[in-house]
C-alpha cells in the first residue's frame, strides 16, 4: 500500500502530513497543548525526515470546500502484538457533521490493510459521549476501564482483524 496517498472518505479527503507541517502545528499551540503531547511520540516526530502516516497523521480536508476541518491519526506506528491506537479531532466549528466517524473509519480501514496490525484501539474519556458514539458507529467494541500511561483512567475499545 501506498503510505503516501490520501484517503478519501463521503466527505473528506484524509491528506498525510509531513514533518514540516506536524512541526508547525506544534509551534501554533499553546505551552498547556504542547505539554499534552507524548513524549514518545515526540522522539518520533524528531526522527521523522519523509511522510509517515503511522506517525505524522492527517489532516482533513472538506472536498467541497478544501477547507482543513481537523486532523487524524495513530499513536505510532504498529506495535509488536500488531496494534495501532487512533486518534482524530475535528475543529470546534465542524463537529457534529459525522466527519469524526468519516476519519476514524477511514483510519480504520488503513490499519486494517496492512499485513503489520491485527488490532486497532481507541481510548475515551467516557463510556458515552461524543466519542463513545464515533466509535460505535465504527464497530469498535468497549472493553472497559483501563489506565492510561499518558491519559489516566480512559475506556478502552477495540476492532479486531
Amino acid at each position: 500500500m501506498n503510505t503516501a496517498m490520501p484517503l478519501h472518505t463521503r466527505h473528506l479527503e484524509i491528506v498525510p502530513s509531513t514533518p514540516e507541517e506536524v512541526r508547525a502545528q506544534i509551534a501554533r499551540m499553546s505551552e498547556r497543548e504542547r505539554a499534552e503531547l507524548s513524549p514518545q511520540w515526540l522522539e518520533r516526530l524528531k526522527a521523522a525526515t519523509t511522510v509517515d502516516p503511522w506517525v505524522l497523521g492527517f489532516s482533513l480536508v472538506l472536498h467541497d470546500t478544501g477547507a482543513v476541518v481537523g486532523t487524524c491519526g495513530f499513536k505510532g506506528p504498529p506495535d509488536s502484538d500488531g496494534m495501532v491506537e487512533i486518534a482524530y479531532g475535528i475543529d470546534s466549528a465542524h463537529q457534529n457533521n459525522g466527519y469524526a466517524t468519516e476519519a476514524a473509519a477511514a483510519l480504520v480501514r488503513f490499519a486494517l490493510a496492512s499485513d503489520e496490525v491485527r488490532v486497532v484501539r481507541a481510548h475515551t474519556m467516557d463510556r458515552i459521549g461524543a466519542s463513545a458514539r464515533v466509535l460505535a458507529k465504527c464497530d469498535f467494541r468497549p472493553l472497559g476501564q483501563v489506565v492510561d500511561p499518558e491519559d489516566g483512567i480512559v475506556w478502552r475499545w477495540e476492532i479486531e482483524k
